[in-house]
């Protein structure tokens, strides 16, 4: 395509110039018509936020997305230019990338006035066209909309209120594009008011100068809720000039939750093959979901998806470092990897008072024994549950035998495994083997695994892991190494322990 290089080769081509939001609001129907993928990255929004948002770029609103953190608000802004064109003209070397047709500016309309139709134009591409602003305390209107210069006018000797004297802040330098401020409510209030002439007559004046500046912009704002931030809060009058609120949320669903950590995280290590279950993904993603409804851990402050992304690449990267030492060419995730992921929970979830008290440390393990227990029951029987059959010769019901009593009798003569972090796979998968009748449960329920022994090896503790959650057997973590044992004679073991130490 050959583009127009000056105002008259332009208006020859029969090139229309329309308002920004219209821009948008076209190419947004035309993907719409063509069953187009609106916005790339976006797991989970389909039936919720997304039509939202197509909702208010159709009525051409301006859009604040209010959610708690993590929850994809500055991805889906960062997605907004995909439906602007891909080039604009605008007259060459403008500030404010003014449209040729109706310059703005004093500077474009002085130099439309004195060569006409044989001014310069430029064509900007989409991703110039958009500014991103993080709002903090520090921000001021000059950064945002402008001020004036006075070096500039002492050297072209300009009086103050002469427009070519104005340094243009980051919203007029966005005109005829999207301008977004991340995390408004941290803007100081007073700065918040100076966008209200933005917002609602769509100029720009500065310092008190009767300088009217229209611009074309379409003006997105991402927030946490009011009553969670204690940075600051959107000022009433701002907000009710914003057109349409949109309400973001976190994954809905497991396998959404899934799909997005496996998007985000990063999970290939250097071409190593990499044996990790699915199990394993969807019990990090229940890590989650059980944080968003822990009494402990301050649901105002909300669970952010980075920390399952951050959790999986610990848990990755602890196995990683395994195969490393014991130059190991596939990298097995284990149960005994898990405590890897605290470092990701502790230091993303904000606790209450009681949570506090308890310590993170604490809530994070109980975290990850409350996930495991949820997904063990997608794919074993509950070993607290208990089926009844009916005996054919007396006709009444008894309590048939749980399939994981060989297991618990085998722990219940005093035998024990001990599974250290560093062991060799081999190793790992004997030490598991001497448990009677645990491989047999494994491949009843997991008949896949058996002829692949990677992972029947990994989900045979993820059988031991779950029945030390249902307090079935005991298991003891000292420093890198996990025993697995009676959870009775244990406990007679410890009173042992207390009485010989008492004087």
């Amino acid at each position: 395509m050959k583009y127009a290089k000056t105002i008259a080769e332009l208006k020859s081509s029969g090139y229309k110039v329309v308002p920004v939001k219209d821009e948008i609001r076209n190419n947004l129907i035309h993907k719409l018509q063509q069953k187009e993928e609106l916005f790339t990255g976006i797991i989970g929004y389909e039936k919720t936020v997304i039509p939202s948002i197509v909702n208010a770029i159709l009525a051409k609103h301006d859009i604040l997305l209010l959610g708690l953190r993590g929850q994809a608000k500055s991805r889906l802004v960062r997605a907004l230019p995909s439906l602007l064109d891909e080039f604009v003209p605008v007259i060459k070397g403008c500030e404010i990338n003014d449209n040729p047709f109706q310059p703005v500016c004093k500077h474009c309309r002085d130099i439309v006035q004195q060569n006409g139709d044989n001014v310069e134009i430029e064509w900007m591409g989409r991703d110039l066209r958009f500014s991103e602003k993080l709002a903090t305390p520090d921000v001021t209107i000059a950064d945002l909309i402008g001020d004036i210069d006075p070096i500039k006018a002492a050297t072209q000797r300009l009086h103050y209120a002469h427009e070519e004297a104005i340094h243009y802040g980051i919203i007029p330098r966005t005109n005829r594009g999207i301008f977004a401020i991340n995390e408004l409510p941290d803007l100081q209030p007073r700065i918040q008011v100076g966008l209200f002439n933005i917002m609602e007559e769509k100029d720009i004046q500065i310092r008190g100068f009767n300088i009217r500046i229209p611009l074309d912009l379409l003006i997105v704002f991402t927030a946490n809720p009011e009553d969670y931030t204690n940075r600051g809060n959107l000022i009433t009058p701002l907000k009710d000039r914003i057109d349409s609120q949109i309400i973001t949320h976190y994954p809905k669903s497991l396998e959404d939750a899934v799909a997005i950590t496996k998007q985000e995280a990063w999970i290939h290590r250097n071409g190593r093959d990499i044996k990790m279950p699915l199990y394993f993904n969807e019990i990090i993603e229940q890590i989650g979901f059980e944080a968003r409804m822990s009494e402990f851990v301050d649901q105002k402050s909300g669970v952010s998806a980075r920390l399952t992304i951050s959790a999986i690449e610990n848990f990755i990267s602890n196995a990683e470092r395994r195969a490393i030492l014991l130059k190991e060419s596939t990298i097995v995730p284990r149960f005994c990897d898990l405590p890897s992921t605290l470092p990701a929970i502790t230091g993303k979830v904000e606790l209450v008072f009681e949570g506090e008290q308890e310590g993170s440390v604490k809530i994070g393990k109980a975290l990850i024994g409350k996930a495991v227990r949820f997904i063990f029951e997608k794919y074993f029987p509950n070993p607290l549950q208990r089926k009844q059959k009916t005996n054919k010769q007396t006709g009444g019901l008894e309590e048939e035998k749980h399939v994981y009593n060989p297991i618990l009798s085998w722990f219940g003569l005093g035998n024990k495994i001990e599974i250290a972090d560093d062991m060799p796979f081999d190793n790992y998968r004997n030490e598991l083997g001497k448990v009677k009748g645990l491989r047999e449960v494994t491949v009843k329920y997991f008949p896949h695994v058996k002829d692949d022994p990677f992972e029947l090896a990994t989900a045979m503790e993820f059988v031991l892991d779950a029945l030390h959650q249902y307090s079935k057997i005991a298991k003891d973590d000292v420093d890198s190494i996990t025993v697995y044992k009676d959870l009775i004679g244990s406990i007679f073991q410890r009173q042992e322990e207390t009485f010989e130490e008492e004087p």
